[in-house]
C-alpha cells in the first residue's frame, strides 16, 4: 500500500541537503523551496524538480506557497536582543528566524524541522535559543532538540556536530519521537576520498606556491589520514575522519583538509567534500567555480543524519495515527 507522501517546503534550502535527507526516506516530498544565493540555487535546480524561489525571504508572502505538512529551515544564526524579543515575535527587526516564524504563523504546518550550528543553545548567553524555543511553543509546537555528530549518527567519516530541533503540533507524535541512536562508524575514508587517483594540478600543494610546504612534507607521513594546516603547524586527524568542513575551504588559508597521495599533497576536491557530507556520488554538481562548490559543501548538512531523523519523524507521526506500539512499526 502506497502511503501519501508528506509535503514539505524548504527555507534557506542551500543545495538541498536537508530536502534530500527527508526525500530519501520515501515518505516526504519538497513542493516549494527558497534560496537567495544564486550559485547554490543552480546546484539545487540541477537536482530537484520542485519550484525554487530565489527572492529574498523578507519579500515573500507565505500565502503564496502551496499547502504543506512539514517546514524545513537551516536558517543562519543571529543574536536576538531580549528587549526586542519582548516586543513580540513578529517585530520588524528582520532577524531571519522571525522570517521562519512568519511562515509558521501563516501556514501552521504539522512539523517544523530546524538545523543549526551546535553552539546555538549557548549563543548570546542562551538568549537566542530561548527565543527560538519560546517562539515555537507560542505557536503550539512541542519540541525536542539534540546535538548529533555525523561520525556517530550518520556513518559518515566527518567530525561534524550540529543541533537539530524538531517541533510537532501533535503531542502524541512528539511523545513518540526520539532522535536516532548512535551507529558504529564503518564507512572508511577511502569511500569519501580517492587517495589513489591523480586529480588536476590545481588541487596539489607545492613548494613554489605554499611557503609552509616543507612543514607539510615533514609532518604528513600517513597516507591514510587527513591533515590540516593550522596557521603555524600541521594537525593530524587521528580518529580516521575528515575535520568539520567549512564554507571558506575554497579560499585557501588554514584549516583546509589535506591528504598525502602517491601524486603529492593535496586538498580535497569539491566532489570529495560532497562525499564527506554524505551526498550520493551521482549528485549533480553544476559547472561552477570551485570556490562556490566548496562553499556549498561547507554550508550543507550530512545527508544520512537528516535521513535518520526524518525516518523517526515519519515513524512518530504514523504511530500517533495508529496508536500502535513503536516496535510494531519498526522492521
Amino acid at each position: 500500500m502506497n502511503q501519501k507522501k508528506l509535503k514539505m517546503i524548504s527555507l534557506f534550502a542551500g543545495v538541498g541537503g536537508v530536502d534530500l535527507g527527508f526525500e530519501s526516506t520515501g515518505h516526504f516530498e519538497t513542493v516549494w523551496a527558497n534560496e537567495i544565493d544564486e550559485k547554490a540555487s543552480e546546484t539545487y535546480k540541477a537536482n530537484f524538480p520542485n519550484h525554487l524561489e530565489t527572492e529574498d525571504i523578507h519579500h515573500l508572502d507565505p500565502k503564496n506557497t502551496p499547502e504543506f505538512d512539514v517546514l524545513l529551515a537551516g536558517f543562519p544564526c543571529q543574536a536576538f536582543s531580549v528587549a526586542g524579543y519582548r516586543k513580540g515575535f513578529e517585530d520588524e527587526r528582520g532577524d531571519l528566524f522571525f522570517e521562519v516564524v512568519r511562515f509558521i504563523k501563516e501556514k501552521d504546518p504539522d512539523v517544523v524541522f530546524l538545523e543549526n550550528v551546535k553552539n546555538l543553545v549557548g549563543h548570546d548567553k542562551g538568549n537566542t535559543f530561548k527565543v527560538i524555543r519560546e517562539a515555537l511553543q507560542a505557536h503550539g509546537y512541542h519540541i525536542k532538540y539534540q546535538v548529533l555528530n555525523a561520525k556517530d549518527f550518520g556513518n559518515i567519516p566527518q567530525n561534524r556536530e550540529r543541533i537539530y530541533v524538531v517541533g510537532f503540533k501533535d503531542k502524541e507524535a512528539y511523545k513518540n519521537f526520539d532522535f536516532p541512536e548512535p551507529v558504529k562508524l564503518e564507512t572508511p575514508l577511502t569511500e569519501v576520498i580517492d587517495f589513489d587517483k591523480e586529480v588536476e594540478a590545481k588541487y596539489y600543494y607545492t613548494a613554489e606556491r605554499h611557503t609552509f610546504y616543507d612543514q607539510l612534507e615533514e609532518a604528513m607521513d600517513d597516507p591514510n589520514t587527513v591533515y590540516q594546516w593550522r596557521r603555524k603547524y600541521v594537525r593530524e586527524n587521528k580518529n580516521g575522519v575528515v575535520p568539520t568542513l567549512t564554507a571558506n575551504m575554497g579560499t585557501g588559508g588554514h584549516n583546509v583538509p589535506l591528504v598525502k597521495t602517491p601524486f603529492g599533497i593535496r586538498k580535497l576536491t569539491p566532489r570529495e567534500c560532497f562525499n564527506a557530507q554524505g551526498f550520493p556520488k551521482d549528485y549533480n554538481l553544476p559547472n561552477l567555480a570551485n570556490v562556490h562548490l566548496y562553499k556549498q559543501a561547507g554550508n550543507s548538512v550530512v545527508v544520512p543524519v537528516i535521513q535518520r531523523i526524518a525516518e523517526n519523524i515519519h515513524l512518530a507521526i504514523e504511530e500517533s495515527k495508529s496508536g500502535s506500539p513503536k516496535e510494531a512499526q519498526m522492521q
